[in-house]
């Protein structure tokens, strides 16, 4: 398996909270409620090459926070507690992150519902293999 495979899984494994929402190191065919997407960002990988002796890869994700649209109170309430629940365990984590922005929430109207989403820009240094 890809290091940056085991990368993403590994970053999915680490925002896990099944209290509070589902985990996806993936794009899920059906975006749900309550759920967190990891998805690769653009650029997806940037190779680096600080030291000029060797090229490591710095890999970009968006982490995609999904919750149900009931009202304008209850979600914007329940997305900043997904928020702050994320960056205290990407803190927890043992993996070295640079955390981006958080985009301002927005409506996704899908097939099942709307949902009220915002994204978290983080990126990390990986390997090749």
């Amino acid at each position: 398996m890809p290091a940056i495979t085991t990368l993403r899984t590994t970053i999915a494994a680490a925002l896990t909270d099944n209290s509070l929402y589902s985990v996806f190191s993936f794009p899920p065919a059906t975006p749900i409620a309550n759920s967190l997407i990891l998805t690769p960002a653009d650029p997806y990988i940037v190779p680096t090459n600080n030291d000029r002796t060797t090229v490591a890869p710095m890999a970009n994700f968006t982490i995609s926070i999904l919750v149900p649209l009931l009202d304008n109170q209850g979600n914007l309430a329940g997305i900043e507690a997904d928020v702050v629940r994320v960056f205290a365990l990407l803190e927890a984590s043992s993996i070295v992150f640079n955390v981006g922005s958080v985009s301002a929430p927005s409506v996704l109207s899908i097939a099942t519902g709307d949902l009220l989403t915002c994204d978290i820009a983080i990126s990390t240094l990986t390997e090749w293999s």
